[in-house]
C-alpha cells in the first residue's frame, strides 16, 4: 500500500485533484479541509469491496477492501494524529521514527504548490531524513 500511497499522493493529489488537496498545503481557517474528502474517495471503494466480496464469496476482493480500510486507519493515526496533530492525543514524542516521519512530512509541506514536491509517502521515508534526525539527537545529547 505504501507504493500506491506514494503514486496516488504524487500524481492524483498533486495532480488532477490538487483542487481538493491544496488546502492541506495552504492552510485555511477551520478544522475541516477539502482534503478530508479523500476519506470518502477511499472509504467508498473499500466498503464496496468488503460488502460485495463477502456477499459473493469472492474473498480476495473483500481482502482488498479490508487492506484499504486498515491503511486508512494507519493514515488517520499517522497523518492526522501524529504528524499534523489535528487530534491532540500524542503531542510530544522523542521517538526517532516519529520524529523522522514528522520531519519528512514537514519537508513535503515546505512546497506550497503542486509542483516540486518531495517525500510523498507516509510510513517509509528516505535515509536523508533519518540522518537529519539522528544528527539532531546527537547534537542535543551533548
Amino acid at each position: 500500500m505504501e507504493g500506491i500511497t506514494w503514486l496516488t499522493h504524487r500524481f492524483v493529489m498533486h495532480g488532477f485533484l490538487w483542487c481538493l488537496h491544496r488546502d492541506h498545503h495552504q492552510k485555511s481557517t477551520g478544522f475541516f479541509e477539502k482534503n478530508d474528502a479523500f476519506f470518502l474517495i477511499f472509504a467508498i471503494p473499500s466498503w464496496l469491496c468488503i460488502m460485495l466480496g463477502l456477499q459473493n464469496k469472492v474473498y480476495w476482493v473483500a481482502a482488498v477492501g479490508f487492506g484499504i480500510a486498515m491503511y486508512g486507519l494507519a493514515y488517520f493515526i499517522v497523518n492526522e494524529v501524529i504528524i499534523h496533530q489535528r487530534f491532540k492525543w500524542f503531542t510530544k514524542s522523542n521517538n526517532t521514527y516519529i520524529r523522522t516521519i514528522r520531519w519528512a512530512h514537514k519537508m513535503h509541506h515546505k512546497h506550497l504548490d503542486k509542483h516540486e514536491g518531495e517525500s510523498f509517502g507516509m510510513l517509509f521515508v528516505a535515509k536523508k531524513y533519518w540522518h537529519k534526525i539522528k544528527e539532531d539527537k546527537k547534537r542535543n545529547a551533548k
